[in-house]
């Protein structure tokens, strides 16, 4: 498993709040272990104390998304770093499956579960990864949906770095809305138009009444 597919962790728990709708849903231990996944140790090692601890956490990896989506690269180098130093992780060798039929180990580096609690393992693992996936793509590939008013995070893979939303379902609201937009726009300048020849005439007629006989 590759090192980069951990950031995965960071958006997932950064989404879990929709701070614009007002919305949290992490608010149970079971919520917690949802992030894991069912097959993870770590998440049966999750505590109500954990749902706090998570929210703290999900706080400050927010952080990081926001300031790399308003361009500061190195404040969110800075609070990326303080995750990492806060949360260590454990790299170890790993092989899940085989190169060939001679049974040859396919290795690749793993994140071990952090032994001390749920939150302090799953941050380490966010971190690092989030970390991994700046470091080989670049802080502007952070982002936060433009969607209004949505502010999901994401991770833009995409090859000419166009990403702008988090999802298909965002894309099309937002071109649904800046179409609407549009037309409404048109419909006004065209209102506008309509409106000008006879505003125009009616200042002629004005003109023509005011003057003088000497004028005519």
């Amino acid at each position: 498993m590759e090192l980069a597919y951990y950031s995965d962790y960071a958006v997932r728990l950064v989404n879990t709040e929709e701070p614009a709708r007002n919305k949290d849903s992490l608010t149970t231990v079971e919520a917690v272990r949802e992030l894991f996944g069912a097959a993870s140790q770590m998440a049966r090692r999750a505590t109500d104390a954990d749902v706090t601890r998570f929210r703290s956490v999900r706080s400050r990896l927010r952080a990081v998304f926001t300031a790399a989506d308003e361009g500061d690269q190195t404040t969110a180098v800075d609070l990326l770093n303080s995750l990492l130093l806060e949360f260590p992780v454990s790299p170890q060798i790993s092989g899940h499956d085989y190169l060939d039929e001679e049974g040859r180990p396919r290795w690749h580096m793993h994140l071990a579960d952090h032994p001390s609690n749920a939150t302090a393992g799953y941050a380490a693992i966010a971190a690092m990864g989030l970390a991994f996936h700046l470091t080989e793509f670049g802080a502007d590939r952070l982002g936060l949906c433009q969607a209004p008013p949505c502010r999901n995070a994401y991770l833009d893979t995409s090859t000419n770095r166009s990403r702008r939303y988090c999802s298909d379902r965002c894309a099309t609201r937002a071109n649904v809305a800046a179409y609407r937009a549009r037309k409404r726009q048109e419909a006004q300048e065209a209102q506008a138009a309509r409106e000008r020849p006879e505003s125009t005439g009616l200042t002629a007629e004005k003109s023509q009444e005011s003057s003088t006989p000497a004028d005519r």
